[in-house]
């Protein structure tokens, strides 16, 4: 079944598709890949190739059977549009998204060409919420045009983990910005004025903002535990999240 997840900007997790490869420096100590390598030796179900790309269409079905109206995040454990994934498979999913439309889909990808390649010939179903991962200044930042040119009802951005200054962003369009750190023992610091820099800009342009964690160093730049070092910024949590209309 989908999986009831901890991370704080959605509510269930949803994998039709597990596994992956790195294409980004924000893929260096990849939590997806620890876990499925973890989840292979206890012998889950599904994790039988660790984290090598494998489909999971015993999985597509799940959101129909939840009649409750739920935010779920496609795909925890991979990405959606791996060149190894199909377009057959990906019109699939997209179908079940389609169908389920009492729950809200958020799909986060670091193929933000073939995202936006994808939907150059399609429309997103207004329940999919489409974001891109932007971690950095020369992989990640480049994404945010690949995803503005496409016609979702709420265009995301997820910077984590943060690892340098973004400098000055183009967010018009764009509806939702997370920031984070990255946690777990090889997690890499992330600087209170890159966190500022990113707010002061969906300020200015209407975005919301979205704080999700430290991560592994703190504010102050002491390594600690992520459930240590908090989600506290400014004094305060930072919650915003865009309207939602589910049904």
């Amino acid at each position: 079944m989908s999986t009831q997840t901890s991370i704080e900007w959605t509510e269930m997790t949803w994998n039709p598709v597990v596994g992956c490869t790195k294409v980004s420096p924000g893929c260096k100590h990849c939590y997806a890949e620890n876990m499925a390598r973890r989840l292979q030796a206890m012998g889950t179900p599904g994790y039988e190739n660790g984290f090598r790309l494998s489909l999971r269409p015993e999985k597509l079905q799940e959101p129909l059977q939840r009649k409750k109206p739920t935010i779920y995040f496609v795909n925890s454990m991979s990405d959606l549009f791996h060149e190894q994934v199909p377009d057959t498979y990906i019109d699939q999913v997209f179908a079940v998204i389609h169908q389920a439309s009492q729950h809200t889909f958020q799909i986060l990808t670091k193929r933000a060409e073939r995202l936006a390649d994808y939907f150059s010939q399609r429309t997103p179903p207004a329940n999919a919420w489409l974001g891109v991962s932007v971690e950095d200044r020369e992989y990640g930042v480049p994404r945010i045009d690949c995803l503005r040119g496409i016609n979702a009802a709420i265009r995301f951005l997820s910077a984590e983990p943060l690892l340098e200054d973004l400098g000055e962003l183009n967010l018009t369009d764009i509806h939702w910005v997370i920031v984070g750190g990255g946690s777990g023992a090889k997690a890499r610091p992330m600087k209170q004025e890159w966190v500022d820099n990113i707010h002061r800009q969906c300020d200015a342009f209407g975005a919301a903002f979205f704080f999700k964690q430290w991560g592994g160093w703190g504010s102050d730049g002491v390594k600690r535990s992520k459930k240590a070092n908090g989600r506290l910024l400014k004094g305060q949590t930072w919650d915003e999240i865009p309207l939602l209309t589910l049904a």
